[in-house]
């Protein structure tokens, strides 16, 4: 018996177990602290009332003999595939439900697309990057190929058309980042991709929170991009089901490699690995796209965007450059005095008790950058950011 080797090859421990294991450890000696985390991406509003009482009365129906539901489609409910689907048509996009997969979350299918491509396709990657796009290619031994994402270009690179790629990640609004595409930059990227007969693995976990009405919110918004994109989508940052696991994915029927439909790939491996997500959970996803869910959704991410505006505010006043904020919950800044990440992590934990992300933990392009998140109450970010305006005023000091 053989192990898979490349395991060996990933890092010795995931960016947020690092994370937890500092916190642990600071507060197991500091137990007075009280410890605000703007750090892991992570809600703190309740579910939408609308999605709560659909989830209890699909309980209650699984009570009954008449309406109990056992093994549902793997591949979702019509119910809720027909409702993603007119989703996208209200934004001007023709999806049929058939192209639509339900998944318990974003995270798991951008790992799991994988399955249905060869291991010998070389990866295109940002840097900075969410680390799972990079450790699932490293367990899969593919070869990685970096872009880089700096201050330069506003952390959004465009295709250089010396590098060659059969896989393509693109996410936008950008995790860790916050920088998001314009409609002009995604078509050059999906031009790009239809000169190289390349896939691009679009993740669109945060396009609920793009506010600019030029900015685009699918990938799909730009011509071809069907023949060439595949879209990842999450209910977790939209209606907060972080821990109850629902998103979906697009596979449009127009994507044709080597002669097979990635729909019919997708289809098989799904069926075959996969028991899809609860009916109790699709019900209340469904909620989601209702008028009164629409409503309560958009308070909710109302609620992120005031805090990510408190935060922007803080940082500008007090000098320091970010991206991120606008169109997207994350704010990335650069440490003060070109500091290490991790050491501006160490700092901001034990001088003012807030924990926020250190950028290299995203790639090397990450290193003198930060990421802070709007997911905190209101009441705890505007602690937090009198916290780090205290904090910087004293390096400022100091220096």
């Amino acid at each position: 018996m053989k192990i898979n080797r490349h395991y060996l090859d990933l890092e010795e421990s995931y960016l947020f177990s690092t994370i937890n294991t500092k916190v642990s450890a600071y507060k197991k000696d500091h137990s007075e602290a009280e410890v605000i985390r703007l750090g892991i991406g992570d809600v703190t509003l309740p579910l939408p009332q609308v999605c709560v009482d659909a989830m209890k009365e699909a309980a209650d129906e699984q009570s009954h003999a008449e309406t109990f539901r056992g093994y549902g489609p793997e591949q979702g409910y019509p119910f809720l595939r027909e409702a993603i689907a007119g989703y996208y048509e209200k934004k001007g996009i023709g999806l049929a439900a058939s192209e639509v997969f339900v998944s318990d979350g974003a995270k798991s299918d951008l790992g799991n697309i994988l399955d249905i491509f060869s291991e010998e396709n070389t990866v295109l990657i940002p840097d900075p990057v969410y680390p799972v796009y990079v450790d699932t290619n490293v367990m899969a031994g593919r070869k990685i190929v970096y872009m880089d994402a700096c201050a330069e270009n506003g952390f959004l690179p465009m295709p250089d058309p010396a590098l060659k790629a059969d896989i393509i990640y693109l996410c936008s609004p950008n995790n860790p980042t916050g920088a998001a595409y314009t409609k002009e930059q995604l078509a050059a990227w999906v031009s790009y991709a239809l000169d190289n007969s390349a896939v691009i693995l679009y993740d669109a976990a945060y396009e609920a929170f793009v506010s600019d009405p030029d900015l685009p919110r699918s990938i799909y918004e730009v011509e071809n991009a069907d023949r060439c994109a595949i879209e990842f989508c999450s209910f977790s940052k939209t209606a907060g089901f972080t821990g109850t696991r629902c998103g979906w994915t697009v596979v449009p029927d127009a994507l044709i490699f080597d002669g097979v439909r990635l729909n019919q790939l997708w289809l098989r491996r799904q069926t075959t690995k996969f028991n899809g997500v609860s009916y109790i959970v699709q019900c209340g996803a469904a909620a989601v796209f209702s008028e009164e869910g629409q409503r309560q959704v958009k308070a909710n991410i109302d609620v992120y965007r005031g805090n990510a505006r408190i935060i922007a505010q803080t940082l500008t006043e007090c000098g320091v450059w970010f991206t991120g904020g606008e169109n997207s919950p994350y704010i990335w800044l650069a440490c003060p005095d070109g500091m290490d990440s991790w050491d501006f992590f160490d700092a901001l934990l034990e001088q003012a008790n807030v924990v926020g992300t250190p950028g290299a933990g995203f790639g090397k392009n990450g290193k003198s950058f930060f990421r802070l998140t709007s997911f905190g109450s209101p009441d705890a970010t505007r602690e937090a950011m009198k916290r780090i305006r205290t904090f910087l005023k004293k390096e400022e000091t100091a220096d």
